[in-house]
């Protein structure tokens, strides 16, 4: 009596490109540019970055500010209140300013892009937003096939239509996709709309698991 024959595995689409995070990926960590905010206010370190996850009214304002719904300004005011509520005085011009200047180029991750892109892939950007200049001194058109920020297409990862529209801008279909992000939250949000999903955590580690993503050695 012969085995049934098992069902055929279901193959993956070969990727033909990738999507990359701004923040935290192509710089240095977001979370230590908030914690070094933290530290110059004077407060627990933890505090700014808690207050997106703990506290509703500064979320709603992150989000409002990450869709375009909201200018800087009128952030940093809010989020400038909502410390205050905490106890920390400070004012909200320049905050935004401030937390930027945490962050710094990871100049291994953009020479990776490049090399991406040299290989015969298609490279993007998919960001969520925070400032209304946060891309200053990055020459985003030359070094990607295709832009999508949260501030400009209305709406912010993890949202499912934010990596529909970067996929679509490549002209690619997401299960031919690889996305690269330092959130473990927007990796998985990633995988749900069918990309590969690899975290990023130090650009040595990105590199390899990113080419093995592609299927390049």
């Amino acid at each position: 009596m012969t085995s049934p024959t098992p069902a055929p595995t279901e193959q993956r689409v070969r990727a033909t490109a990738v999507l990359f995070d701004f923040g935290g990926v192509l710089t240095s960590s977001v979370f230590d540019a908030f914690q070094s905010f933290g530290e110059s206010l004077g407060c627990d370190p933890r505090l700014p970055l808690r207050l997106f996850s703990d506290d509703a009214e500064a979320k709603a304002l992150l989000v409002a500010h990450e869709e375009g719904r909201m200018r800087e300004r009128e952030f940093e005011q809010g989020f400038a209140a909502r410390l205050r509520a905490h106890g920390i005085e400070v004012d909200g011009p320049g905050l935004v300013r401030r937390i930027q200047s945490g962050l710094r180029a990871d100049d291994a991750m953009i020479e990776l892009v490049a090399e991406v892109r040299d290989a015969g892939f298609r490279v993007g950007l998919l960001s969520n937003s925070l400032g209304d200049d946060c891309y200053a001194g990055f020459d985003l058109a030359a070094m990607f096939d295709a832009v999508t920020i949260s501030g400009e297409v209305g709406v912010r990862k993890p949202s499912r239509r934010a990596y529909d529209i970067a996929c679509a801008r490549l002209d690619v279909e997401p299960g031919a996709a690889v996305m690269v992000d330092d959130l473990p939250q927007n990796i998985a949000a990633a995988e749900r709309a069918g990309l590969t999903g690899v975290l990023h955590r130090d650009a040595t580690d990105t590199a390899r698991r990113l080419w093995a993503a592609l299927g390049r050695s």
